[in-house]
């Protein structure tokens, strides 16, 4: 198609760049329209704002063949390496190569997202690492300035995988690494990092210290368990508003916060991590408290190292434990008991454990059934189903059972009755059998 004069003119015309008018003192671009006017102002300010950020934190950029991130280093002292020995890495992951007894391929992680639910429209804003070194830990935290960055953050993530090949995480396997393995995927050109351990400790951290705080959030281990305050803090839902807002606005300092909760965030996990790996290697348990003696027992139950764990029911039930737990340590030492044929221990266990609790009513069951078939005394089993139907009665009465369980328990219990009065009958007195009725 060929071009008239007038056309070439109009073009050259719009090729030139638009007058200027001062405003203020400054000069100032004139836009086309209010929306694009926005979209000017918001990248200036998001670029000013990433500066000043670099500035305030003393970050610095990096580059890669993917783009551009910003990065900052710190070292955190009073954090020595934590060597795991055999015992620990036996309860902590039984899978795990002999890389996880290396503490120098440890690498810590944390994220700070713009959203806690996850998902696809999630995206790891920030990337916390951390690792052993010089006789403390030291930090690097990857920022995404804007959303165009995220690849240039993955690649520096997945560098740093490959050279400490263990990842360590709180809540990190169902969280933190299930979210990057998909932003890897959706670039479709980085291949997301495998590590070749990935151990967690939310649930270590569950079993020993849930029934003595309630809430095993990373804050309140610290605080509870390690003997550590962390002062002020970001309320972690506030989060991913402050970093939307950035990459609106630009404003850098809201930020400032953010990063030193990340910091705060993976210090905990690293000192949380000595912790547990110290209770789990304790083999004697001769450093514990009751409940942490318990938590150890239901872990190395799990794990099948039976042996162990009736020790350490053992000592945990010759502690001083909340009445509840006193009766789970209980009934579950009366079952390994009972696997390794020590039947005379298990009975006496179930006996000082009856009582109106899921645990309480097990050992009821337990009973009955010992009596029942390793005492081939089927009155006796009659009078403790008996007996637990009506303890289950009078929880029931007063509200300290959920209807459920009280349905499914006397039920089961009603049931056991039913087949002791056939197979037992004939040794069984009128009352028994009006009782029954009643």
């Amino acid at each position: 198609m060929s071009l008239t004069t007038a056309d070439r003119f109009a073009r050259l015309k719009a090729l030139q760049r638009p007058p200027t008018m001062p405003l203020g003192g400054r000069e100032v671009v004139p836009v086309p329209n209010p929306a694009a006017a926005e979209t000017f102002d918001r990248a200036s300010g998001v670029a000013i704002g990433a500066e000043r950020l670099a500035l305030i934190l003393g970050a610095t950029v990096k580059r890669n063949c993917h783009g551009e991130h910003l990065s900052l280093h710190c070292w955190h002292g009073g954090h020595a390496p934590c060597a795991p020995n055999a015992a620990a890495l036996r309860l902590l992951g039984p899978d795990a190569s002999e890389d996880a007894a290396d503490a120098q391929k440890w690498l810590f992680l944390d994220t700070e997202t713009t959203g806690l639910a996850g998902g696809t429209g999630t995206y790891p804003f920030l990337v916390g690492l951390a690792w052993w070194e010089g006789g403390g830990l030291e930090v690097e935290q990857l920022f995404m300035r804007e959303y165009s960055e995220e690849h240039s953050l993955l690649a520096a993530l997945a560098e740093r995988l490959s050279q400490r090949p263990v990842l360590v995480t709180f809540n990190g396997k169902s969280f933190d690494w299930p979210l990057l393995e998909t932003r890897y995927r959706m670039t479709r050109t980085i291949a997301p990092p495998v590590p070749r351990v990935h151990l967690d400790f939310l649930h270590p951290a569950r079993n020993l210290w849930r029934l003595r705080l309630g809430s095993v959030r990373l804050s309140q281990l610290e605080r509870h368990v390690l003997g550590w305050d962390r002062g002020a803090d970001l309320v972690s839902e506030l989060i991913p508003r402050i970093y939307l807002d950035f990459v609106r606005g630009g404003h850098a300092e809201p930020l400032v916060p953010v990063f030193q909760h990340n910091q705060m965030d993976l210090r905990g996990l690293a000192g949380l991590a000595g912790r547990i790996l110290s209770l789990l290697g304790d083999e004697d348990g001769t450093s514990q408290n009751g409940l942490e003696l318990y938590g150890v027992s239901r872990i190395c139950e799990r794990r099948g190292e039976v042996k162990r764990a009736r020790k350490l029911y053992e000592q945990s039930i010759g502690s001083v434990l909340p009445m509840e737990t006193d009766r789970a340590a209980r009934v579950a030492l009366a079952r390994l008991a009972k696997r390794d044929g020590d039947l005379a221990r298990a009975r006496e266990l179930w006996e000082s454990a009856l009582g109106n609790s899921r645990e309480g009513y097990q050992a009821y069951e337990q009973l009955a059934i010992y009596y029942e078939h390793e005492a081939r005394e089927p009155r006796q089993a009659f009078a403790i189903s008996r007996e637990a139907l009506a303890q289950l009665h009078r929880a029931n009465q007063v509200g300290t059972i959920a209807a459920a369980a009280y349905r499914r328990t006397k039920a089961r219990f009603e049931h056991r009755l039913v087949r002791l009065e056939r197979k037992a009958g004939p040794l069984l007195d009128p009352f028994d059998a009006f009782s029954r009725a009643g």
